[in-house]
């Protein structure tokens, strides 16, 4: 997966310097955000529902309530790619060629990848992991290769190139899922571990003699979150989607600020995702749906809260070391990757918030993930509401913050739009446990002797970049680079003196699984 991952990030940094500022705008910001859009819309609401609960249920009609999904895409495909080709700014075809073959790529790829989804789900609440991620890592790889190809070959195809890439890319995603329960139903096993879907034919669209099509307990529940997920969306994508419809930044400026935008996310999406993602099934099948903490089984809070104070305690550090030595080397790490482009104006400042932005990022996912596994329908619904509220403000804020302060404004109304969020979820927590022994928010104050190495730290690395980075050479790079390694290697060692039940706690859940697979 690592290896995947650094081949990826290779290929997306060599491509960088044969492509306009404008076309990685149009794609990376316009299309993206169609194809995002039809799929979150499409199939968030469906996930989380499907997700929550014992994975003893009905699966047929489980299953007929996720092809439920596919519909719902080419409603919101078709609708979307008329408002993306009628009603937006339509790129100069002399400089970005091919705009309309684009949309119809980027909306039909969305349908595609959803053709996928019992077969994900699935997947997902049994755990398997490994499917996932080499799934997820092939048809990545492929993308990227493909669009290498392309790029040097025919520069002058334009979007030609990214949506073949990107209908590629869904497709190797699907086809993994499909061949690997095409060979695992049936096995010997699916036998041992009774599976509770015998043949491919289950996996399709199946009448129930006498019973209904669906669970009407999760249709219901995937409504609440069907309401939910537009405004998710909204908070999610926020930036894009005032770029796109407001018009506050050119496409030149829209493609180095999201160039810069995934190489700050990176973490966000390759560690902090994965964990909100498998930690939201775990509480969901630890803690029961909608019953207070006195009516759950006490074994069972005194697991969660342990592993929720841990978890907060893992995502914190984590960014706190990304926030305090990323402000010292986002304009060495631009350069490095995409040269001047990237590292002079605005470039360098941008990803120094986004350092602190990650920080948002990694206590917002776990709260969210637990408050949200926890959630009775009622709740769900009454959060609607402050997600609406929140919805409406945040794109007040980007709107003005973007007038002020340039690009840079995104990511201040993000850190804002995060906090409310981290906030509200705080809020969950507390009540839910305030009538047990257990206090998992403790996770959030990290020791204070680690603290003040992180101050130190920082002090140092910013004095050492003003000397020594970054138009001194490369030997004031090497020199700059030493100082950083040895101020991240100082707040290691203290984390492992001063964390001891954390370390504990990640070497028993996440370094054991390596070892196990390396034996």
């Amino acid at each position: 997966q690592v290896l995947f991952r650094v081949v990826t990030f290779g290929l997306n940094a060599f491509t960088l310097r044969y492509l306009s500022r404008e076309l990685i705008g149009v794609v990376n910001v316009r299309l993206t955000l169609l194809y995002s859009t039809v799929v979150f819309l499409a199939r968030e609401a469906f996930r989380r529902a499907c997700l929550s609960g014992s994975t003893k249920r009905n699966w047929t009609k489980t299953v007929n309530l996720l092809w439920l999904t596919v519909p719902l895409g080419v409603f919101w495909s078709v609708f979307l790619g008329l408002v993306w080709l009628h009603l937006l700014e339509v790129p100069d075809p002399s400089v970005v060629p091919h705009y309309q073959a684009g949309v119809v790529a980027f909306g039909l790829s969305a349908i595609i990848e959803l053709l996928g989804e019992p077969f994900w789900v699935l997947a997902q609440a049994h755990l398997f992991v490994r499917l996932k991620v080499i799934a997820e890592s092939l048809s990545v790889v492929s993308k990227c290769i493909l669009t290498v190809i392309l790029v040097v070959l025919y520069p002058q195809w334009g979007l030609y190139i990214f949506s073949l890439a990107q209908l590629l890319y869904v497709s190797v995603l699907v086809m993994c899922y499909v061949i690997y329960f095409l060979m695992f139903l049936g096995s010997p096993e699916a036998t041992k571990k009774s599976f509770p879907v015998a043949r491919m034919k289950a996996l399709l669209p199946n009448l129930v003699e006498d019973e209904t099509f669906v669970n009407w307990k999760e249709a219901r529940l995937t409504w609440s979150f069907f309401k939910q997920s537009f405004l998710k969306q909204i908070l999610t994508e926020g930036e894009r989607y005032v770029m796109t419809f407001l018009n506050v930044l050119n496409f030149a400026d829209q493609g180095v600020y999201d160039v810069v935008n995934n190489l700050g996310s990176l973490v966000a999406r390759f560690i902090f995702l994965p964990i909100e993602e498998s930690f939201y099934v775990f509480f969901a099948k630890v803690l029961e749906r909608g019953k207070n903490v006195k009516d759950q089984k006490q074994d069972d809070v005194a697991m969660a809260a342990n592993v929720l104070e841990l978890l907060l305690k893992l995502v914190l550090l984590i960014g706190l070391t990304i926030t305090v030595f990323g402000y010292a080397y986002s304009q060495l790490a631009l350069d490095i990757y995409g040269g001047s482009i990237l590292s002079s104006g605005t470039g360098s400042d941008l990803l120094r918030c986004y350092s602190l932005y990650v920080l948002f990022l990694a206590i917002n996912g776990v709260t969210e993930c637990f408050a949200f596994a926890l959630m009775c329908k009622e709740e769900v619904d009454r959060y609607n509401f402050v997600m609406l509220a929140l919805s409406f403000t945040f794109l007040c804020v980007s709107y003005f913050l973007t007038h002020w302060y340039g690009s840079i404004g995104f990511i201040l109304a993000n850190c804002f739009n995060m906090g409310i969020r981290i906030a509200h979820s705080i809020h969950y927590i507390y009540n839910y446990f305030r009538e047990s022994a257990y206090r998992p928010l403790a996770g959030l104050l990290p020791s204070p002797f680690l603290v003040l190495v992180y101050i130190m730290s920082g002090v140092i690395t910013g004095f050492s970049e003003v000397f020594f980075c970054c138009d001194k050479g490369w030997m004031a790079r090497l020199i700059h680079i030493s100082m950083g390694a040895l101020c991240f290697a100082a707040t290691i060692v203290t984390m492992f003196c001063t964390e001891t039940k954390l370390i504990h706690f990640v070497r028993s859940q996440f370094l054991s699984r390596y070892v196990k697979k390396g034996t």
